[in-house]
């Protein structure tokens, strides 16, 4: 009867650790789907940019409302673009939401 109590003890402490082991791993996997999801989103929006010959992008300058022809950077923002300028920022955000203004 011991034996019996202590093999379920271990049974059930192990099979635990086995599920919670199982819910981290599911939890990691899911953010990096997200992730993966947001890099292809942020991706593509920016590829689906108009571009002129040279492969600038066409946007229009939120901050001097101009149109202008720009090249994008690894995180697609355009080479015109200031850290910590709100207009810079907002026109970053939008080339990577798919929301700029083109022409």
């Amino acid at each position: 009867m011991a034996d019996q109590r202590r093999l379920e003890r271990f049974l059930r402490s192990t099979l635990q650790g086995a599920g919670e082991q199982f819910e981290e791993l599911r939890r990691s996997t899911d953010g990096q789907l997200e992730e993966a999801r947001e890099a292809y989103e942020v991706a593509r929006n920016a590829r689906e940019l108009p571009t002129d010959e040279a492969g600038r992008a066409k946007i229009v300058c939120r901050r001097y409302a101009q149109q202008r022809a720009a090249k994008l950077d690894e995180e697609y923002r355009p080479a015109c673009y200031e850290a910590d300028h709100p207009d810079c920022e907002g026109c970053a955000e939008d080339v990577q939401r798919g929301r700029i203004e083109t022409w």
